[in-house]
């Protein structure tokens, strides 16, 4: 099979296609013929091996060498005990473990599909998983009438957040470069910050934070809070993690203002309502652009990068992905 693999931590250049042998499914795995696979930042991330939880089970060379988490494609092969599916459903999900999107075919977890609607186009399908996991449960951190700002809004988990908190009455500024603005408007956010020209944490107060890129210090996140606000961060630095879990916990204690991380749970239960809401069209997928697999370097510049309005695709499989 294709594939675009990588065996040292680095940039794109990192990157080649190669051959390789289609893998066996194991007791509980499922074997998908890849068709489109979303990107993320932990794509990203995994490949530059930063921050250094990005390297865990592989220290000095990567553990898992073919990116690709958010797939959807068809069953290929099922292993033992697996009862819930059988060759050729469509499918799709986050393969955060195993990975190996940026193939032909993939080994998953049984438990980590779901099965693809047939009003989502396999890259839109492609595009859910993570941050739809990610935006829902962001935002289901804030009640009706709270002020939320998230940070790195202009992308793929922005594009879920953004009008499902306009949905839940929930006063949403997003924060992202210029280029992004209009889409954050256009998806609904109450107010949009620029960056690069105004320090979000000087604004506000807000209720609820949520940093998708977080560089910023507990103390920083604690001045742009409301009384009784709370801050969480979606990965990071680690010393950014750190900061939160150890300096942040004092703060809460003393200002009653909380701080944290998001420890996103995955699976399908955490983002087959967001599918099911694309399908009824309370939501819509934003894509910017979809890769043929020759160019996965190009699509992960553009995602990390940060210049993609909406979620990048590969396009895995000969056939189309838009049916």
């Amino acid at each position: 099979m294709r594939a675009v693999m990588y065996d040292r931590y680095g940039g794109v250049e990192r990157l080649r296609m190669v051959d390789l042998p289609t893998p066996d499914p194991g007791p509980g795995e499922v074997l998908v013929e890849v068709v489109a696979t979303g990107l993320n930042l932990s794509d990203w991330e995994t490949l530059h091996g930063s921050p250094a939880y990005a390297r865990l089970g592989g220290m000095f060379r990567p553990h898992r060498r073919v990116l690709g988490s958010d797939i959807a494609g068809r069953v290929a092969a099922v292993g033992p005990g697996v009862t819930q599916w059988t060759v050729g459903d469509e499918v799709y999900g986050d393969n955060l473990d195993r990975k190996g999107g940026f193939a032909e075919y993939a080994v998953a977890p049984a438990h980590a599909l779901a099965r693809k609607p047939a009003a989502l186009t396999f890259a839109q399908a492609a595009a859910i998983p993570q941050s739809a996991a990610i935006a829902a449960q962001a935002v289901a951190r804030a009640h009706t009438g709270e002020r939320m700002l998230l940070n790195g809004a202009g992308g793929g988990v922005g594009a879920f957040a953004i009008p499902l908190a306009a949905a839940s009455g929930v006063h949403l500024t997003g924060v992202d470069n210029a280029d992004k603005l209009d889409l954050m408007r256009e998806l609904g956010a109450t107010d949009v910050i620029d960056y690069r020209e105004t320090d979000f944490t000087r604004t506000g107060p807000y209720d609820v934070i949520v940093d998708l890129v977080a560089q910023r210090s507990p103390i920083a996140y604690r001045g742009a809070l409301a009384p009784g606000g709370r801050a969480l961060v979606v990965g990071g630095p680690v010393r950014v993690l750190l900061g939160m879990l150890t300096v942040g916990a004092v703060i809460g204690a003393v200002t009653g203002r909380r701080l944290g991380v998001l420890a996103v749970r995955e699976g399908p239960a955490h983002f087959a309502a967001v599918a099911d809401a694309v399908v009824a069209g309370d939501l819509q997928v934003v894509i910017d652009r979809v890769y043929p697999l020759e160019r996965v370097a190009e699509a992960l510049t553009r995602h990390g990068e940060g210049r993609a309005l909406g979620k990048v695709v590969v396009r895995v499989g000969d056939g189309p992905v838009t049916q």
